[in-house]
């Protein structure tokens, strides 16, 4: 056996006679490994052992220094692997069953023999374990094996307790192999310890982060092992060691936690402690360092070595479970602790895009139903950004410190401290309302991970009672009601500046109409700070609610109307944080959905509106209930809410001069709401009249014969409507029953019952447009956009009524005729967007006062405006002059069409959009003016033809009729062209239909 292991170590070493391994290659190098490791697997009995004396000492020597030097240099994965595997069978600690296990003295007769190699082995060992993470688990996996297990052996407690104070002399003829041979007293084993726990200290700073959780489950190994068999030797180490198990306690992955779990519970109950202290004591003592340590590890480390700073705290947590109140009522602790967790947890607030991000009243009204669910979703989950740390794992962990925390510790002394500390100062704020949100979850026992049961858990009246004194405090005014954004609104109205005339002049003064720039006096990072607060306080609320389930109803009636100020508010984060709150509320207390929430607590809710309104200058959030009711509800909702909205109407009467824009937000939340709920009937009476329109048409080209009755109705109906347009109503009696007898052969009840009466919704959409009409030429320019974004609304429910709607537009058209032609571009803007839903909803009603009024003011601006936007570069299309020649363009094909206005009128509006179709003009404007003509096509195809045609090429096309009036423009010929491009796409559709 001597001379087969002699000449395989060998075959490994240089001819010089160093101990470093021979050049040789790979192959040999893996082939003599593999076969060193199978010649000591075949010796068997006595003749291992033959191996191990004190006289072969030199030859193990050699091997062991060829095989470390084979596992720390080579790059080859699988010589490193195999090399360390055969050191362990070399020092008899293999894993195998069959091969020989050692009784006691022969274990001490190795230990005497391993010790000279222990320093080598530990150092080399130490660093493959720490060296280049590219080397694979595998090798850091097994190099952590050997390490513990010749730890182990040579360091075992009871091999070192029977070990005599003095050296044995040996024989004469021994004497040089004596000096080889350690003698395990106890000043070495004193020396070694010390050494041995730096080297320990290393290996587990470095394999407690390791990414590959089979080198983390070997350190767990390591500890259970060296705990287990060194108790007493390795005694300084052990703080070390139980660092590496806590950190592991909650790790990510299932098997190292379990393992890791275990090993805790073994010492926990064998009290394997340094000096007979009790656990709790160390760990007490250790957390209380760590404490005091972790703001400054938490500036100082990158996150990985935050993630390990956390796990130790954590650990040390679940460790002392139930016993955790020892800490918590020692105020060094306690103080130190918490003071920690304040700035640990301090939020980064200098994100601008927190406090620019804002929620548009008609995207979250009349978006679809998934909009909501995704509201809910993201507000369920903001994602917070810290000052100290950008990794979600190290949040995570911080969670779960606190819930560990309210989980064994004492639920009142930990709110009550954390309560002081949230009134304390603005800078702790916030972490304290996260602090208390997780404490009242981890009481609760929501989301908590836990080595032990705790021995008494609290009812629900000791919940209830910490989440009632927390949300005292949360929704106290001065906690609720911070300052977000700097409202525009509040800046006098003397600031709101009139333009007249229709056009926009690029780069004029019209852009900053809207934006007074006093000082302003919150810094944005303060507004930033206060948006964070209200959205952990709503979610603590959210938290209370899912802690008490259906319990949480008794205290609907103080969280409700808060939060449901807070889903109307401005702020885009704050809704949609109290979107997720109110999702919260209705799992927590059984309710269907957030309309069912707002249904069966209208009552209160209704009744909080009403105090409210009546004291608006104190009270302005009421609005924002509306809001968040009426979005979130159905028609059912709208018999309850009719006498607050009464209120309103007759608030408005009473004070709109001062509290105008308040009213207005509240009543265009009303009417979006109105046309989610009734706009499908409105809707199908929109086609049933646009079907009819085509009927008429198609009966006018004569595809269709008209009956007598037909065309009598027909001009019945147009007496009758302009008699309601001047504002003469005629009684129903029976001289016009008698001169309608088909009508009256199908309703033969009309002329006794009269006229039905208007329903709720259209009722309050006339008298939110009677209030329209007298704010529509409102001195301040923000008042009159909102009063013509809730005329567009009012417009689109009382669609279905037209004997109610064209008397209506009768006396709103002069005041948007002067908005059109007289006003901010702005205004003009929206103005004009009105019109097309007028246009659309009452039809020919408007037709000559259209051409009358307004046509000819639209096309010479839009002639005026040409030559601007042709020699305009690029940035020209953010103006608001662009955007006005393009809402024009956009709309103004559509409402000819609407209108079926006459050909001359078609003529000016031809002429007017002509010029945009060069080749010259920005290419939005290029298309929007060949979907005027597109309308123009379909209106009056011949005229249109022949225009397009004369400008185009006279003689490439023919026109599709003999008899057509041509049409010409002076001085275009110079300019054909510019455009030819759009022409002849126009032509060529044109011929599509023909």
């Amino acid at each position: 056996l001597q001379e087969l292991f002699s000449e395989l170590c060998t075959c490994l070493a240089p001819a010089s006679g160093s101990s470093t391994p021979a050049p040789q290659s790979e192959e040999l190098k893996l082939a003599v490994v593999q076969a060193l490791h199978t010649l000591l697997h075949a010796a068997h009995g006595d003749v291992i052992l033959a191996l191990y004396q004190p006289s072969t000492l030199p030859l193990l020597g050699f091997a062991v220094s060829l095989l470390l030097g084979l596992a720390e240099q080579e790059k080859a994965k699988q010589i490193k692997i195999s090399a360390l595997k055969c050191l362990q069978v070399l020092v008899l600690q293999c894993d195998c069953q069959e091969h020989r296990h050692l009784d006691e003295d022969e274990a001490r007769q190795c230990g005497d023999l391993f010790a000279s190699f222990l320093p080598g082995i530990s150092i080399t060992l130490s660093r493959v374990i720490t060296g280049d993470i590219k080397q694979g688990h595998k090798p850091t996996v097994s190099a952590i094996r050997l390490f513990y297990l010749i730890v182990g052996l040579v360091m075992a407690d009871e091999q070192l307790a029977r070990i005599p104070k003095n050296r044995e002399k040996l024989p004469v003829d021994q004497s040089r192999i004596s000096e080889l041979m350690v003698h395990r007293g106890p000043d070495w084993s004193k020396s070694t310890a010390e050494k041995l726990c730096l080297l320990l200290h290393k290996i587990v700073e470095f394999s407690s982060v390791h990414p590959h959780w089979k080198v983390r489950l070997e350190l767990v190994e390591l500890v259970h092992h060296l705990l287990r068999n060194c108790s007493r030797s390795l005694v300084d180490s052990f703080g070390h060691l139980l660092k590496a198990l806590v950190g592991l306690v909650s790790d990510e992955n299932s098997e190292v936690q379990s393992r890791c779990q275990e090993v805790l519970q073994g010492i926990a109950e064998q009290r394997i402690v340094a000096q007979s202290r009790a656990l709790a004591d160390v760990l007490s003592e250790n957390l209380h360092s760590l404490a005091t340590a972790l703001p400054r590890l938490m500036n100082s480390q990158d996150d990985t070595g935050k993630v390990s700073t956390l796990s130790l705290l954590l650990g040390y947590l679940k460790l002392l479970g139930p016993k955790i109140n020892i800490v918590l009522n020692s105020v060094s602790h306690l103080h130190r602790l918490s003071k920690a967790l304040m700035q640990v947890l301090e939020l980064d607030v200098t994100d601008v895009k927190i406090v620019e991000d804002r929620r548009w009243g008609c995207e979250s009204t009349c978006g679809p139903s998934g909009s909501l669910q995704h509201a809910v979703q993201k507000g369920r989950c903001q994602k917070k950004y810290f000052r100290f740390f950008t990794e979600e794992k190290v949040f995570q962990l911080l969670q779960q410190v606190c819930r560990v925390l309210g989980y064994y510790g004492n639920l009142y002394l930990l709110v009550d401290h954390f309560m002081g500390l949230y009134g304390e100062s603005g800078m702790y704020r916030k972490q304290a309302a996260m602090v208390l949100n997780e404490l009242i979850a981890g009481a609760a026992g929501m989301g908590v991970d836990v080595l032990q049961e705790r021995e008494v858990s609290p009812d629900v009246d000791d919940l209830k009672g910490s989440i009632v004194s927390i949300l005292d405090e949360y929704t106290d005014q001065a906690n609720w009601y911070l300052i977000t954004s700097i409202d525009m609104e509040e800046i006098s109205h003397e600031h709101s500046v009139q333009h007249p005339g229709l056009a926009a002049h690029p780069g004029g003064v019209c852009s900053s109409v809207l934006l007074p720039s006093p000082e302003p006096q919150v810094a944005t990072r303060t507004m930033n700070s206060n948006i964070w607060q209200i959205c952990i306080q709503l979610e603590g609320v959210g938290c209370f609610a899912a802690v008490l389930g259906k319990e949480f109803r008794l205290l609907l009636l103080s969280a409700l109307y808060p939060v449901l100020e807070k889903a109307g508010d401005k702020t885009l984060l704050i809704s949609e944080t109290a979107l997720g709150t109110l999702a919260d509320m209705c799992e927590a207390c059984s309710y269907d959905s957030v309309q069912c929430l707002i249904n069966e607590n209208s009552d209160y809710l209704v009744n909080g509106i009403s105090l409210n309104l009546r004291q608006l200058a104190h009270q302005p959030h009421a609005s924002q209930v509306l809001d968040t009711m009426l979005r979130h509800s159905d028609a059912s909702l709208l018999p309850l809410v009719e006498d607050v909205i009464q209120d309103v109407l007759s608030a408005l009467d009473q004070s709109y001069s001062h509290q105008a824009s308040t009213f207005l937000r509240v009543l265009h939340s009303i009417m979006t709401a109105l046309v989610q709920w009734f706009g499908s009937s409105c809707s199908e009476e929109q086609q049933r009249r646009q079907s009819a329109k085509g009927q008429s048409r198609a009966v006018s080209q004569g595809q269709q014969a008209v009956t007598k009755h037909e065309v009598e109705k027909f001009f019945l109906d147009y007496v009758r409507q302009k008699q309601i347009a001047e504002g003469n109503l005629p009684d129903t009696g029976d001289e016009e029953a008698d001169e309608v007898p088909p009508l009256a052969k199908l309703e033969p009840d009309s002329s006794d019952t009269g006229e039905a009466p208007l329903p709720s919704h259209a009722q309050l959409a006339k008298d939110v447009m009677e209030r329209c009409i007298h704010l529509l030429s409102d001195r301040n320019l923000r008042v009159r956009l909102k009063v013509l974004d809730v005329l567009e609304l009012c417009v689109t429910v009382l669609h279905p009524h037209g004997n109610h709607l064209l008397p209506m537009a009768h006396r709103v058209w002069p005041a948007l005729v002067t908005r059109l032609i007289s006003d901010d571009p702005l205004a003009v803007l929206r103005a004009f967007k009105v019109l097309c839903t007028l246009a659309q909803k009452c039809g020919d009603f408007l037709r000559q006062r259209f051409s009358k009024d307004i046509l000819a003011k639209l096309t010479s601006s839009l002639l005026s405006q040409a030559p601007a936007s042709a020699r305009a570069g690029p940035v020209y299309s953010h103006t608001l002059a662009f955007k006005l020649q393009l809402a024009v363009l956009q709309g103004l094909g559509s409402l000819c069409e609407k209108l079926d206005m006459g050909e001359s009128d078609l003529n000016k509006v031809a002429d007017a959009c002509l010029i945009y179709l060069s080749a010259k003009q920005p290419a939005k404007l290029q298309e929007a003016a060949q979907s005027v003509f597109l309308h123009l096509m379909h209106m009056d195809p011949d005229s249109t033809w022949l225009l397009l045609n004369e400008v185009c090429c006279p003689h490439r096309y023919e026109p599709p009729h003999a008899s057509l009036r041509p049409v010409r423009l002076s001085g275009m010929g110079r300019q054909r062209n510019e455009f030819t491009d759009n022409v002849l796409r126009l032509l060529e559709r044109l011929r599509q239909w023909e």
